[in-house]
């Protein structure tokens, strides 16, 4: 079998971190199957749309690596078509779903509906006192053909719904198994609207034939409408798409993740300094554990480890701890180059520091960094010396007198020294630990005062590499400041 899965945002606003594991799931098992992976606009809901939505999600699966072999793609800040069975969003192929709804009245399987607004708000109110299920009461059902027609012909305002079988409705789920719904359960649902646009359920089912989906991978909340798309299928006579039905992704205390618990924007996340293969990595991983004793895995590895069959049933806690972790992880082993080009824009007022020195600064404190956007303020102590008390500048086992003396002397060895020694870390090290090796002094009493002097900060990277990015010129004045502080 040919395999092709599917991604079928609404543009309603920024990318979900839910749907982000969407795409990635639909992503990941079509790689794996040497298949086809697809990205469909699905814009039917027209009271919804939010401008430039589908552009900024197209941009944020380019960030985080996410590619699709067919669909819309920005071309400059305009949309086009890649390939395929297009166009690739909903609106563009209204005529479509026009004839296959009418096929459906012809052969039975739907019906004209012409009830106002008003008299199902009444119907529906009526039911709800009652403690009915809340559903349509096939009133239209009954017109004959020749009403029908003089409504029609008279331009008045109608839907088209779909006419729901007696029995019962069974599919099979690649992460559940097989799930039985009553159709006794089941509306007749609307598939055409009276604005001539499709219902998702009518646009999804002909759209994911058409298109030649085999395998549909989508969120929980689905699973209840699965039963009026196996009707539709079967009405016309489409093959039957294998489904997949992911678990949600919670809050810690196990309610659905949403945005009063935090973030859940995709865009949020990476405008925070999260890196996109760290999030990547993250997002696969709820629900899912190739092989449960490891957290770290390249997208080629998820590729050929992904199996449906290994998807958890329940949901998933989005544990921003664990994210925090892993991206601390990704900063410290990622390529440097790659590294540097995503911390460009979260060096702030160091920004205007040479390249080079930035790229000392990103080796320095990315050992300490959970996000990139902790640069900003790591990075300002390059810039400029912080103010700081004189008091801090002493080892907790000397005094102000110690700590004066060592930084004289490392004074003068600083200014003593070769230039080209401040170009290496390690040789900056030798000869700072030799000075305290041949006078028998203790680290801390050295280090801890010419750490402060450098940082202006009683945390911070150690004094080989604050002397290495910030050079034997500015070292000079930063020791000479220390010492004025100590001596005033």
């Amino acid at each position: 079998m040919n395999v092709k899965t599917r991604f079928p945002p609404s543009p309603t606003g920024f990318l979900h971190v839910g749907s982000l594991r969407t795409a990635l799931y639909n992503y990941l098992f079509a790689k794996k199957h040497g298949g086809t992976f697809i990205v469909r606009v699905e814009d039917t809901d027209r009271e919804r749309l939010v401008e430039g939505a589908v552009e900024s999600l197209i941009r944020t699966l380019k960030t985080v690596g996410i590619s699709y072999d067919e669909g819309p793609i920005l071309v400059g800040d305009k949309l086009s078509e890649k390939g395929g069975n297009g166009p690739y969003t909903q609106s563009q192929r209204l005529p479509i779903y026009k004839e296959h709804a009418q096929k459906l009245v012809e052969q039975g399987s739907a019906y004209y509906c012409f009830c106002s607004k008003e008299r199902l708000e009444e119907l529906r109110n009526q039911q709800q006192i009652a403690k009915l299920q809340t559903k349509y009461d096939r009133h239209c059902l009954k017109l004959d053909a020749q009403e029908i027609s003089r409504r029609l012909a008279a331009g008045e305002s109608h839907v088209i719904r779909l006419q729901i079988p007696d029995g019962e409705t069974t599919f099979q789920d690649e992460i559940r198994g097989s799930i039985t719904i009553s159709n006794s359960e089941i509306d007749d649902q609307v598939l055409m609207k009276a604005d001539g646009f499709p219902t998702y359920h009518l646009a999804v089912v002909v759209d994911d034939h058409l298109m030649g989906v085999t395998h549909i991978i989508r969120g929980e909340e689905w699973i209840s409408s699965v039963p009026k798309h196996v009707i539709l299928y079967k009405a016309f006579r489409f093959p039957m798409p294998s489904f997949a039905h992911l678990p949600l992704i919670l809050n810690p205390d196990k309610s659905k993740l949403s945005k009063r618990q935090g973030d859940v924007a995709v865009e949020d996340y990476l405008e925070k300094g999260y890196l996109p293969e760290a999030l990547v990595n993250f997002v696969a991983l709820l629900g899912f554990n190739p092989t449960g004793d490891r957290e770290i895995y390249t997208i080629d590895e998820l590729i050929e480890a992904f199996d449906l069959t290994k998807v958890n049933k329940s949901g998933a806690v989005f544990d921003r701890t664990k994210l925090d972790w892993m991206n601390g992880q990704y900063i410290r082993s990622i390529d440097s180059k790659r590294l540097f080009e995503l911390a460009q824009p979260c060096f702030g007022d160091a920004s205007t520091l040479p390249d080079e020195q930035k790229k000392k600064i990103l080796g320095v404190e990315k050992e300490r960094l959970v996000t990139l956007k902790e640069l900003e303020e790591r990075a300002k102590m390059y810039l400029a010396l912080p103010e700081y008390p004189a008091t801090d500048l002493v080892w907790k086992k000397a005094d102000a007198q110690d700590a004066t003396l060592h930084l004289t002397n490392l004074l003068k060895l600083v200014e003593s020294t070769e230039p080209a020694v401040f170009d290496r870390r390690e040789l900056i090290e030798e000869a700072i630990k030799k000075y305290i090796g041949d006078n028998g002094y203790q680290n801390g009493n050295v280090l801890w005062p010419l750490r402060v002097a450098l940082s202006g900060q009683t945390q911070s990277s150690g004094p080989f590499d604050l002397l290495w990015v910030l050079g034997a010129h500015e070292g000079i004045q930063r020791i000479t400041i220390a010492i004025d502080k100590l001596t005033s």
